[in-house]
């Protein structure tokens, strides 16, 4: 069958057209022009509400939330951040951003931060960002334990996790600060924009006056006044703010989550036992208490020479399924080595050797059984085409 193209978004709701229509109709587009009741004002509620935080900030993108993020803890200038070394660029590029210095962490061949890793590390550090990356989830028990003892404040970078749980609870609630990602290749598809969500008034206080609420605008945010009254005109303004555009493509996808999570999650694990047919691909499995929300696929793939992965990918390719080798090309903004922006950039030789086999599918949500079925079945064929090469 001729595949679909595998790198489409998820629609925008028929029920956005309205809302957007009465927004270019009346140029209403500024999320500050109303003295109430902005369309990205409701959707800060609403987001809030919805994973049960107290609030919510929406702004430009999830980089931005992660930034603003690290600005709001009041770090001090070269303050040491622990991230994983599998994530995306933009991840220690928020950190330097905001006058950090980051400190990459090995990641196992489950694509999940190596604990013992973190434990070395931690002692040296301010403040630590959890890339859920791909939506996998690390052992955030752990983690939590561990950084609550050393009274460090975690981020949640889940801008891949949005719908996850762990242990029953919503990955983006477990540390300080949540940050969820509405790019177009995100469960909610708004081309761009972000949101962070904490239950820490004052910390949200400075974030929403940094993020562009300049004059007395911090007032039509559904915040604690007095956690903003301390803050006006200390703190310098990012302008990182979402326009009401946005937030109108935003919220009549919210009711659509679950179902959506739900699609995701099936075609993952349908897609995933078909793969295990194979040899020489691994799917790495849910850790205990994690329920995904994944939409797209990670596999590694086992006892194959460099050779045979450049074949695969080809074949792959050439039956219209992109494969993505993290490791297996010199721009890839998930490869660490890449990052050459930081100074003095680590090796991390285990997260190296596993980023040069592991595999990423996108897999949108509401692909078909038939087309997941023969998504499967190209990329078993591509292997077992690859691998008869040194068979022969």
């Amino acid at each position: 069958m001729t595949l679909p193209d595998m790198h489409s978004a998820e629609p925008i709701p028929a029920a956005a057209r309205a809302e957007i229509d009465r927004l270019l109709t009346s140029g209403d587009l500024f999320r500050y022009t109303a003295p109430q009741d902005a369309t990205v004002s409701l959707l800060e509620a609403e987001f809030a509400e919805m994973m049960g935080s107290k609030f919510a900030l929406a702004v430009s993108s999830c980089s931005a939330a992660l930034f603003l993020s690290l600005k709001a803890l009041d770090l001090p200038r070269d303050a040491r951040v622990l991230i994983p070394g599998f994530t995306f660029a933009a991840v220690p590029s928020a950190v330097l951003h905001a006058d950090c210095l980051p400190v990459l962490c090995e990641v196992r061949d489950d694509y999940r931060i190596d604990i013992d890793d973190f434990v070395a590390k931690l002692p040296t550090v301010q403040a630590v960002i959890i890339s859920h990356m791909r939506g996998h989830t690390s052992d955030m028990d752990a983690i939590m334990t561990l950084c609550r003892a050393a009274h460090v404040p975690v981020i949640e970078d889940a801008a891949h996790s949005l719908g996850t749980l762990w242990n029953g609870h919503k990955i983006g609630t477990l540390g300080t600060i949540g940050c969820f990602s509405f790019q177009s290749y995100k469960m909610i598809n708004a081309g761009e924009g972000g949101i962070m969500i904490t239950d820490d008034a004052d910390l949200v206080a400075r974030a929403i006056i940094m993020s562009g609420a300049y004059e007395h605008n911090w007032k039509k945010h559904p915040v604690l006044q007095d956690a903003f009254a301390t803050h006006q005109n200390k703190w310098p303004l990012y302008n990182l703010r979402m326009s009401n555009l946005s937030a109108a493509v935003i919220r009549p996808q919210l009711p659509h989550l679950a179902q959506r999570v739900e699609d995701g999650r099936r075609n993952h694990d349908h897609v995933a036992r078909l793969l295990h047919q194979s040899h020489h691909i691994h799917v790495p499995a849910p850790l205990p208490g994690e329920v995904r929300a994944p939409d797209s696929i990670q596999f590694n793939l086992i006892d194959m020479t460099d050779e045979q992965v450049d074949a695969f990918v080809a074949a792959a390719g050439a039956q219209g399924v992109k494969v993505q080798v993290f490791g297996a090309s010199t721009d890839n903004a998930r490869a660490f080595w890449n990052w050459q922006f930081i100074p003095d950039l680590p090796d991390l030789p285990h997260t190296r050797a596993m980023l040069m086999r592991a595999c990423d599918v996108r897999l949108p949500v509401h692909l078909p059984t038939d087309t997941l079925d023969a998504v499967a079945d190209v990329l078993c064929a591509a292997v077992a085409k690859a691998t008869e090469q040194r068979a022969a």
